[in-house]
């Protein structure tokens, strides 16, 4: 039988794994956006640590890694209510560094295929190198490290708890689905963010909800998306979904329509994207295909009210 722990407040179920799923979503959320609330208004209050655009290498490293703390302590504190080990969040693989190398070469390698079809096609020009060598390998080890964290910090917090414990309640591709739709609303406050570029964002997140069942861990991912931001924000000085940075290595411009030039939201808000995001799924698809038992689409009222 299920036991409860009630307060004056609030009664929560227990199976024998710990709160069902949909309690756990609900813990976790209100545990992660509390505490990301209250960190975001302290730092704001710090003049040279508040955002602004373009974004300081200084200030990014600090906030990321401030950030990134919340979410994994989160998920940690989440663990332990839920009885799992906090490695079972998408954490745990044998080759988690081969996976995370792997998944940096083909996000950098991805997002170059894209620029040169933009620049062959007269929708990127490029005007130059804008960082002398000593202060580019400087800011380009900074960046990556930036890039690395936000990579953590995003795929644990939608493809790690999120993703695993929506899993448990409504199937894989269902809980897909919805971090999903979360993380394109995650990107809407972005500045100069467009149509292409929210529908691009939740495509890029299903992308990586199918590495993640291919490869039962988070860390190709991780790699894709560290190499893919920083190529875009550092390498290439284009703007990550409407975003700047402060010091990037190629001066650039966007020329002609922005729903081929991605405009001011970068590489993501253009429709040479969606073909990209289709060969890299077909890539997956014939590179990691091992017949694992497929999870049902079919949503049944219990599992959509997450009762076993």
């Amino acid at each position: 039988m299920d036991r409860r722990i009630t307060s004056a407040y609030t009664s929560v179920p227990l199976g024998c794994r710990g709160p069902r799923a949909g309690w756990g979503v609900l813990l976790f959320l209100a545990l992660y956006l509390s505490l990301d609330a209250l960190v975001s208004q302290l730092l704001n209050q710090i003049p040279t640590l508040k955002v602004v655009q373009p974004v300081p290498l200084s200030t990014a490293l600090i906030r990321e890694a401030v950030e990134l703390t919340v979410v994994l302590g989160s998920t940690w504190t989440m663990s332990k209510v839920m009885r799992r080990r906090f490695s079972s969040y998408g954490y745990a693989a044998r080759n988690g560094g081969m996976r995370l190398w792997t998944g940096a070469a083909w996000g950098f390698g991805s997002l170059s295929a894209l620029v040169l079809c933009m620049s062959l096609t007269g929708r990127l020009v490029f005007d130059g190198i804008a960082l002398r060598l000593g202060s580019a390998l400087t800011n380009g080890l900074g960046w990556a490290l930036v890039f690395l964290m936000i990579g953590m910090l995003e795929e644990s917090l939608f493809r790690g708890f999120l993703q695993h414990t929506l899993s448990e309640g409504v199937g894989f591709w269902w809980a897909a689905s919805i971090v999903s739709g979360a993380f394109i609303l995650w990107h809407v406050h972005n500045s100069d963010e467009s149509i292409v570029g929210l529908l691009s964002t939740g495509a890029g997140s299903l992308l990586f909800c199918l590495s993640l069942w291919y490869t039962r861990s988070l860390w190709w991912a991780i790699g894709f998306h560290t190499g893919w931001d920083w190529g875009q924000s550092f390498f290439y000085g284009t703007p990550d979904s409407g975003i700047r940075v402060q010091s990037f290595l190629l001066r650039q411009r966007p020329q002609g329509n922005p729903l081929w030039s991605g405009g001011a939201v970068g590489p993501e808000g253009t429709l040479f994207l969606f073909p990209l995001l289709c060969l890299l799924c077909l890539g997956m698809r014939l590179w990691w295909s091992r017949s694992p038992k497929r999870p049902s689409l079919k949503l049944s009222r219990r599992r959509l009210l997450f009762i076993k």
